[in-house]
């Protein structure tokens, strides 16, 4: 019950959201202030002399005053009617259809007004509007709102939300919009634990935004994923080079968050050791298979790379019990093996 209560609380607050977003517009549109000599400053209401302005003008105002039921019948007549066929204002005639769906709580119904408004009008001002709408709508979807059919919510549409977010950032590149889908795309990642997507999401956001206020979000949560990522000593340590980086890019540019999150030193020193480990499994793999040249190799590598790690003392007497160490003092050369195995 709490979590439809939550869905149902969030639905109602952006439904809210819409019906404010046109009750200025439908004010500026319906009304204006006339002084009267006596009382001043009255509102008085002003028909527009345009048909197809005036039933707009109506429609927002029915949106404003929580009306959606009735404002989406009246739009709805207005699209059908031929004379409006051409109207210039069809393309706000669909958004605003769309926004008394939305408003009624039929929101995936109000998703093909809003595609058509995207698809068939881009020059117009109605288009960056609609894209908001399908990013309040998709931001629903991945908050766990579930389709209503029959008055009963229970199909999820976390892939249609995630849809949603990707386009937004297609279709505005580099606006404040498609910087808000990217970091709630990335965020959703996250949370549902989907950490390959979650990284490279928020790595796409940081060469996106470079200067964006949640940079330092995203850098942070890079650095989470990468971390959890890891699976243990048996499985590709390449990860963990990435982010000791990351690590030691986080602490220089924001030392304080660093310190406070543990993303310091001692944490670089813990996957020092997890990357050595990895590596010193590998060397012992070899060995085991026989492949004595490769596993000479890499516990040269682990030596020279992870120098003062428990694996690192470890495969030093590996090396001396093996006799690998009478020619360590130069360099030893030998042919790339390939990707570490995963045994």
């Amino acid at each position: 019950m709490p979590a439809v209560a939550a869905n149902r609380t969030t639905r109602t607050t952006l439904a809210l959201a819409v019906v404010l977003t046109v009750a200025p517009s439908a004010m500026a549109q319906a009304e204006r202030a006339v002084l009267d000599p006596v009382q001043g400053w009255q509102q008085e209401t002003r028909l527009s002399d345009d048909p197809a302005r005036a039933q707009l003008d109506r429609a927002r105002a029915l949106i404003a005053d929580n009306k959606p039921g009735k404002a989406k019948s009246l739009l709805n007549d207005w699209l059908d009617n031929d004379e409006f066929s051409t109207s210039q204002y069809r393309a706000e005639a669909l958004r605003l259809r769309g926004d008394a769906k939305f408003a009624s709580g039929q929101e995936f119904k109000a998703l093909y007004d809003y595609e058509e408004v995207i698809r068939s009008y881009p020059e117009s001002s109605e288009y960056v509007i609609a894209i908001e709408r399908e990013v309040e709508i998709a931001k629903l979807y991945l908050s766990g709102l579930k389709k209503r059919s029959f008055w009963i919510r229970f199909e999820s549409l976390t892939d249609i939300g995630e849809k949603l977010l990707l386009r937004a950032q297609e279709r505005m590149p580099g606006s404040l919009l498609a910087e808000s889908a990217a970091i709630s795309l990335a965020d959703f990642y996250f949370d549902k634990r989907r950490l390959e997507l979650a990284a490279e999401m928020y790595e796409i956001f940081l060469k996106s935004y470079p200067n964006s206020p949640h940079r330092m979000h995203a850098m942070q949560r890079h650095v989470y994923s990468n971390i959890a990522r890891f699976k243990g000593p048996k499985y590709d340590g390449s990860i963990l080079l990435e982010s000791r980086l990351l690590i030691e890019r986080f602490a220089r540019d924001y030392p304080a968050e660093a310190e406070r999150a543990g993303l310091t030193n001692a944490l670089v020193v813990r996957l020092e050791e997890s990357a050595a480990a990895q590596q010193l499994e590998s060397a012992q793999w070899y060995l085991r298979v026989g492949d004595g040249p490769a596993g000479r190799f890499v516990l040269t590598r682990l030596v020279r790379d992870h120098t003062g790690t428990v694996a690192a003392t470890e495969g030093l007497q590996i090396l001396q019990d093996r006799g690998w160490l009478e020619n360590e003092t130069r360099t030893i050369e030998v042919a790339p093996i390939g990707p570490e195995p995963t045994p």
